[in-house]
Formats: structure tokens, sequence, C-alpha cells
């Protein structure tokens, strides 16, 4: 499962044709981590530069590919707007561009970086890769376990 870097357009408009443009996808789990950290002696690490990182898995109804995950390096804005209770969690369409050296995702084909919209869960972030997980199909968890106790 190799990683493939969005480097412009032309690769964006591959990536949207071939899953789709995510329509009838979920979004079934995401991962955000830092470089910061306290290390055992109790002293603090920190990245420098952007170093806020998230990794977004979607599954959807269709094959070749059924599953991606999606890389956002250097994140620079994340929101995200979970579905109201006793609503469902289906993407019906997607949008990933590319405006000022930012890479921005959201879960509405006509969302816009200006609008910031509450209602819509979105990231923007300096590089964006992907890569096929087809085998990732289900609802076993893929970026760890809660473990009761």
């Amino acid at each position: 499962m190799e990683w493939i870097e969005i480097k412009g357009n032309e690769d964006i408009n591959k990536l949207l044709k071939m899953f789709g443009n995510f329509h009838d996808s979920c979004l079934k789990e995401l991962l955000m981590w830092t470089e910061s950290f306290v290390d055992k002696d109790l002293s603090m690490g920190v990245g420098l530069g952007l170093d806020t990182n998230i990794r977004m898995l979607f599954q959807r109804q269709f094959n070749n590919p059924s599953a991606i995950e999606l890389l956002f390096e250097g994140v620079t804005h994340f929101h995200l707007n979970p579905s109201p209770e006793n609503y469902d969690s289906i993407i019906l369409d997607a949008i990933l561009l590319l405006q000022d050296g930012n890479f921005y995702w959201a879960d509405a084909y006509d969302w816009k970086p200006i609008s910031h919209d509450d209602e819509v869960t979105w990231i923007a972030s300096k590089k964006v890769k992907w890569r096929d997980v087809s085998n990732w199909m289900g609802d076993n968890r893929r970026y760890g376990v809660i473990n009761e106790g």
C-alpha cells in the first residue's frame, strides 16, 4: 500500500473521478497527531513548523477502490461536523481542491474555503497523499482499539 502524493489539479481530478467524488461513502476513522510529546523524564518535545497531521479512512459502496486513506500533512485548519443524532453519516459528494498553496477537502461538493461552513467537515493542509486500502472494508478499527476497563 504505497502512498501517492497529490501535486496539483490533475492529480486531484484523477482521485475524485476514481473515487466517484466520494459518493455513497463514509468517513470510517480519523487519526490526528502532532510532533509534540512529553518524554519519560517529563521534558517537552515540540515539533517545528506545521506539525499536525491527519489520516482519514473512507469506505464506499463501489469497487476499484472501495476504500481509500487520505494523509494530510501540515494541517492548518480542521473542522469536524458529526452527524446529528438519528441521522446517517453518508457522504453524498465531496470536494478536494488546491488554492493559494493549500489543499482543502470538504464533505460537500459546493463548499468553498472562504465559507468555513460549520455544517461541513473540512480540512486544510499543505500536502495530501492517498492510498488504496480496499482490503480495509468492514467495521474493524484500523487506527487503534479502545481498551475497556
